[in-house]
């Protein structure tokens, strides 16, 4: 069913974003991927996947803060592959701090690329999903977009937003075979996750075990962290036709998190 269909994955040269393109290429999906890193490993990244799955797989190096680079990333993945299908707004940045020791351009950059980029990429993809009579949205939301936790006043946040922004699309677009939604992961190791360890064992004056044990699982059920490829299939579950009602919700997949 998503074989040919055309994807662009923001934030996706490492982690859950890369894993996301690992399963929609899978499924026969052709696959913008968007990030920063080592130019020559994303290179090799993206030949390799494009190989391993025969499909087409491009590459976009825009800034998620810079709303002209979305558009223009947008219009090159019509221009590459003649539609976009499907969009997951993935890209995210983190920073730990007390509220009134955060510094005020983190939050600007937390915003801008956690939030705000979501819209920016929605408001360019929508038309070409509408002419089609398709669309997949999927914002990786997290289970900050329904709990706080504290130090994390702009993620959380820019996370509840996500969730308000995914309802209103949703409905906006209900009639037209265009669904909108959120996933909230519980902890997921990432390298976002991996950098945010070090960062509240410092504010809060504990070991790196200690945050895992004492703060991550604390409320994760589970007590284990979700992984990469689980997040990965539900989207490709929401991507498919037994999805095609589900729209306009926050989905945990957060080890029983939210159950508490």
């Amino acid at each position: 069913m998503l074989k040919n269909k055309n994807a662009i994955i923001t934030g996706s040269t490492s982690g859950i974003g890369f894993g996301i393109a690992q399963a929609l290429a899978a499924q026969g999906v052709n696959i913008m991927l968007n990030g920063f890193g080592d130019r020559a490993k994303i290179e090799a990244m993206r030949a390799e996947l494009g190989q391993s799955f025969n499909v087409k797989v491009v590459y976009s190096s825009a800034d998620m803060t810079r709303p002209d680079e979305i558009k223009t990333m947008v219009d090159d993945a019509i221009d590459a592959f003649g539609t976009v299908d499907i969009l997951i707004n993935n890209a995210g940045i983190q920073h730990v701090a007390m509220v009134d020791e955060f510094p005020i351009d983190k939050w600007d950059d937390i915003i801008a690329i956690n939030l705000s980029s979501s819209f920016h990429t929605i408001r360019a993809a929508l038309p070409d999903m509408k002419k089609n009579g398709w669309g997949r949205i999927i914002n990786i939301a997290s289970i900050h977009g329904i709990a706080a936790s504290p130090f994390k006043s702009a993620y959380v946040a820019a996370k509840h937003g996500v969730v308000g922004l995914t309802k209103t699309v949703a409905l906006e677009v209900a009639e037209q075979n265009i669904t909108v939604n959120a996933i909230c992961p519980g902890y997921v190791r990432t390298p976002l996750v991996e950098n945010q360890i070090a960062d509240t064992a410092k504010v809060r004056g504990i070991s790196p075990d200690e945050v895992i044990r004492d703060v991550m699982m604390d409320r994760q059920a589970s007590k284990k962290f979700v992984e990469i490829n689980e997040v990965a299939a539900f989207v490709v579950f929401l991507c498919g036709d037994g999805a095609a009602s589900i729209t306009g919700v926050a989905l945990p997949q957060d080890g029983g998190w939210s159950a508490l």
